[in-house]
């Protein structure tokens, strides 16, 4: 029998996401962390364990020697929902494969991959069921699988779900992990988990298969969000839920105080996190439970960190498809949810920030019953939202994924394919008509996006975005060092993302294509502005801007200034 103290341990991260739960980078989901932790747990020295994300594994071929040479390979991963990504690619199919062939030692799967994969990781997508040639798979918790494998001596495991006395032990032992993340410290957020499992059976999900909800205690979660803060984590979202505002409850109402205590003690044990965001809010909650539900946003919006998002599942407008698909909430009382999130936790910690919680909307077209009108219901419904002046941040319009265990299962993702010509058009036009003026709304021209992380170039902008759910990729002109991170006011508006330039713009240093981008600074006005530096004061140049208040973007930095450094020599031509 293998002796755990003696056992080597790789741990590849595919990344995984699911109706409640993330993890694509930044991002690191709470698999490889309550894996890790259920190893150490078992005898395994956190020393022995080495953790790799896919993309390490693309960009250095060397690295799969740690998969080849571990006594025992875990790969970690699995989309069941569609999505795209900026920070990181998730693993497809057949590179999970080939991780399989590459290990020498014992091999094990899980994560939501044992739902099922596809073709490749994209919506109208029927999944399958496969082994993709691993030695074990984990068809319950591969946390549970893992601590149960290196307890027999590598020789197997039955498959179950851990209990909460597991996850309390395995969430803090397996914390350490996150410092082989290749974001750490700086560009990496913690996924947490506050319950798992629903009560509810909507056609298409797979969070049912978790079973009813779980939840965790507020102490547990505050002493794994001190261990990770110990560890160098500074950005957290509660994200792994059904429901946040069910948690501490009975599955159903909300529990206030319990969201009182989770909150205060996340803030107390990690005083210098730079993010504290949420995901999933289930809008039939607040119209079954008003008065708790506002009490229990308000307490959130008042100890979170702005631009967070509480993601709605309505699905589909549509009647129809509500009721064949099992959906919990109608179009009326989804905008009433809304309105109450907008109320409670709507406002902004200063004028030129983004609101502290605004709510997000998730649409998912394939469904049981989907007909042509089904588009027109949802076009309705998110233009209502817009002329009642309420606020979304989000907007997630995506197609079925089908699996096995879902009533979709049986369905399939037919329907999806027959309408995607359909499915395309609609979803350019709410980008248009909705998404676009949506955006100018929630964060105005001025509006300040602290701690942007650049990430890449592209047509000569640098891109980036904050840490945070669903955060707005944010275009900036001109090419500047990856991987630092700078505050930003946003200047101009797309359709999900925005521009911005440098916050405050120092009119003593900055270049032509970044002044021009500010609204009512033509070429000309711009030019002047190079032209006759050094200026003293902002004021004396906004004068001459029209349509734009130029406080809200720039200050003048030292006057003494070289020519020779700034852009143009400081000059127009």
């Amino acid at each position: 029998m293998t002796d755990p103290g003696t056992v080597s341990v790789t741990i590849v991260d595919g990344y995984v996401d699911e109706p409640a739960h993330f993890g694509v980078p930044p991002y690191i989901s709470t698999y490889p962390r309550f894996t890790a932790g259920a190893l150490v747990d078992a005898g395994v020295p956190a020393a022995q364990i080495t953790y790799h994300t896919i993309d390490e594994l693309r960009e250095d071929r060397m690295k799969w020697g740690d998969v080849a040479d571990a006594d025992l390979f875990i790969y970690v991963g699995g989309m069941t929902v569609p999505g795209n990504y900026v920070g990181g690619t998730p693993a497809e199919p057949d590179e999970v494969k080939e991780l399989a062939w590459t290990a020498d030692g014992v091999t094990l799967l899980g994560g939501p991959v044992r739902f099922g994969v596809g073709e490749e990781n994209a919506g109208a997508q029927e999944m399958e069921r496969k082994d993709l040639d691993y030695e074990f798979v984990a068809k319950g918790d591969v946390e549970a699988a893992a601590y149960d494998l290196v307890s027999s001596g590598l020789e197997g495991f039955n498959n179950r779900m851990r209990d909460n006395e597991e996850l309390d032990r395995w969430a803090e032992q397996g914390a350490f992990v996150v410092e082989q993340h290749p974001d750490h410290p700086n560009y990496l957020i913690a996924e947490m988990e506050t319950s798992r499992g629903c009560a509810y059976r909507c056609s298409f999900c797979t969070e049912p298969l978790y079973g009813n909800p779980a939840f965790r205690t507020p102490d547990s979660v505050v002493s794994e969000v001190d261990r990770l803060s110990n560890h160098g984590v500074e950005h957290f979202r509660l994200g792994r839920q059904a429901d946040i505002l069910a948690f501490g409850g009975d599955g159903e109402a909300p529990n206030p105080d319990a969201i009182r205590d989770l909150y205060i003690g996340i803030r107390e044990v990690a005083p210098n996190l730079q993010t504290l965001h949420l995901d999933n809010m289930n809008p039939v909650t607040i119209t079954d439970y008003p008065e708790p539900s506002r009490a229990a946003i308000e307490i959130i919006a008042e100890h979170n960190t702005p631009g967070d998002t509480a993601a709605f599942g309505l699905e589909s407008a549509d009647p129809v498809v509500q009721e064949q698909n099992n959906l919990l909430v109608t179009a009326d009382e989804c905008l009433e949810a809304v309105r109450v999130v907008n109320e409670a936790g709507g406002w902004r910690p200063a004028e030129n920030r983004l609101p502290k919680l605004l709510p997000g909307i998730n649409l998912v077209h394939g469904l049981q019953g989907e007909r042509p009108e089904t588009y027109d219901h949802n076009r309705r419904f998110l233009r209502q939202v817009y002329d009642e002046g309420l606020m979304l941040r989000r907007i997630n319009i995506r197609q079925v994924m089908a699996f096995a265990g879902t009533e979709m299962g049986d369905t399939g993702a037919d329907i999806a394919k027959e309408h995607k010509a359909q499915f395309q058009d609609y979803k350019k036009a709410v980008r248009e008509q909705v998404d676009n003026p949506m955006l100018q709304r929630v964060a105005p021209p001025g509006t300040v996006l602290p701690n942007v992380h650049l990430e890449y170039h592209q047509d000569g902008k640098t891109f980036g975005r904050q840490l945070g759910t669903y955060p707005l990729l944010v275009g900036i002109p001109g090419e500047r060092e990856l991987g630092q991170t700078i505050d930003v006011a946003i200047v101009d508006h797309g359709y999900r993302s925005v521009t911005g330039v440098p916050y405050p713009l120092d009119l003593n240093s900055v270049s032509m294509d970044e002044l021009t981008t500010v609204p009512g600074i033509t070429q000309s006005r711009a030019g002047d502005i190079l032209v006759g530096r050094p200026h003293e004061s902002v004021e004396a140049v906004a004068e001459g801007v029209d349509a734009v208040d130029l406080r809200k973007f720039a200050t003048v930095g030292e006057t003494d200034f070289d020519l020779e450094r700034t852009p143009n020599g400081g000059r127009a031509d």
